[in-house]
């Protein structure tokens, strides 16, 4: 089983964007991140009527909305939800940073808060999260992400677990177990390939996105855990990825896209559209979105990513979300924060709605075990990790990024270049 271990992050930071805007005094913000305040946090928080602001990205908006919604409608404060399209985020962000216009809230893709809370745009929210206490039943991989130098500074806002879903119908044409997970990377070619095999207009065997670092990280770095191996180094300074369960992965891939089984439209998806034929029943087998289930409108089989000879794993993405610097009201943001956490927000909005919870005690409820899938994605959480560095994002995010080149050069161009490739990854994070 992979685990997902602390880490204290003590490196002066190679910064985002964000660097330039954010390089003068911290507005309203005390050395380490923490937030001017004018009264004590109590365990609770302060319910007082107050109006927060939040802001988040677009693609957790109906995970944030829920949440909002029915804070509102159960506490004097209210909070006043912003929603921004995902390509706008750091920038917004870094702007306000800079400017010290953060909002009161603001929730970041898990791999953009380390870098953010060593840049102080968190406050330190520490004491509150060690005073809760289900804090050890919290999901750990998005906790660690958000400690710097053993200071917690962000909760999970919402998790999206990278599960392998198939389409049940597809499998039974194809004369697969419509109920049965493909175990192995072997198996997972051969269900896709068999998929292809039926030769139906429009339907392909499996899909991703081979031009986009994050749908790549949240999909293929699962199969590199299961199988026992990492991915970076503890510190999050040099790449593994030339390993053999990693080259597995590539050789998987490239196999499939010889044999014509992946989506065409796969080779210069970006991501903003890499889920939608499976959404739509035309494709076999992929590791997909886990917060995408309650869309489907087919019956579709959900189990964790397997390994190159067995074992599950899932990249435990989503956002983290803490206090911002500038807040005033840190008090009432703790209000929402630990509302959030509780067994209300968690089982009777985000589980009832079909999404997995922060919380490994919460994992089997009533609406989990309505639906086995569910129960399947909770179970399969704590066998996950949430990948810790500061340059994440220039390593395997950005557009052209070090991982890109690896993955093209491997699995489109069959070229021998994942050494040099995956030093390339290790001079970036190292920076």
């Amino acid at each position: 089983m992979h685990t997902t271990r602390r880490r204290a992050l003590r490196r002066t930071v190679t910064a985002l964007a964000v660097t330039a805007l954010i390089a003068g005094p911290l507005a309203a913000c005390a050395s380490g991140g923490e937030a001017a305040r004018e009264e004590p946090i109590t365990a609770e928080g302060t319910d007082d009527g107050s109006t927060l602001t939040l802001w988040t990205r677009a693609p957790i908006e109906r995970q944030a909305k829920l949440l909002v919604d029915a804070y509102n409608a159960s506490h004097e404060n209210q909070v006043e939800l912003t929603v921004v399209p995902n390509d706008d985020y750091v920038a917004k962000v870094g702007a306000a940073a800079g400017s010290g216009g953060l909002p009161d809230l603001f929730a970041a893709d898990i791999v953009y808060v380390p870098n953010w809370a060593e840049q102080g745009l968190f406050a330190d929210i520490s004491e509150q999260i060690d005073g809760l206490d289900f804090k050890d039943e919290i999901n750990q991989g998005h906790l660690a992400a958000g400690t710097v130098d053993d200071k917690e500074y962000v909760l999970p806002f919402a998790l999206d677990l990278s599960m392998l879903f198939w389409n049940k119908e597809l499998f039974a044409e194809a004369g697969l177990d419509p109920e049965k997970a493909p175990a192995t990377l072997e198996e997972f070619s051969a269900a896709a390939q068999a998929v292809q095999a039926l030769n139906k207009p429009d339907t392909y065997g499996t899909a991703t996105g081979l031009n986009c670092g994050g749908c790549l990280v949240f999909t293929w770095f699962p199969s590199v855990w299961a199988s026992g191996d990492e991915v970076m180094s503890d510190d999050g300074t040099e790449s593994l990825l030339n390993g053999d369960a990693a080259q597995a992965v590539y050789d998987t891939w490239a196999e499939l896209q010889e044999a014509g089984a992946v989506l065409p439209s796969s080779t210069d998806e970006a991501g903003p559209t890499w889920t939608a034929a499976f959404s739509e029943g035309k494709v076999g087998v992929m590791p997909f979105p886990a917060t995408l289930l309650p869309s489907l409108e087919f019956d579709a089989g959900v189990a964790g990513i397997p390994g190159v000879d067995g074992g599950v794993s899932t990249f435990v993405g989503g956002d983290g979300i803490g206090i911002s610097k500038d807040s005033k009201k840190s008090a009432q943001a703790w209000n929402f924060l630990n509302w959030m956490m509780s067994e209300e927000a968690q089982v009777e909005v985000l589980a009832k709605d079909g999404n997995a919870v922060s919380r490994g005690d919460l994992a089997d409820n009533e609406y989990a075990a309505a639906d086995p899938r569910l129960v399947t994605i909770n179970e399969v959480a704590a066998e996950g990790s949430t990948p810790v560095a500061l340059n994440f994002q220039q390593a395997f995010n950005a557009p052209g990024s070090p991982w890109l080149s690896l993955v093209r050069n491997r699995v489109l161009d069959g070229a021998d270049s994942v050494d040099a490739d995956n030093d390339e990854i290790t001079a970036i994070l190292s920076q």
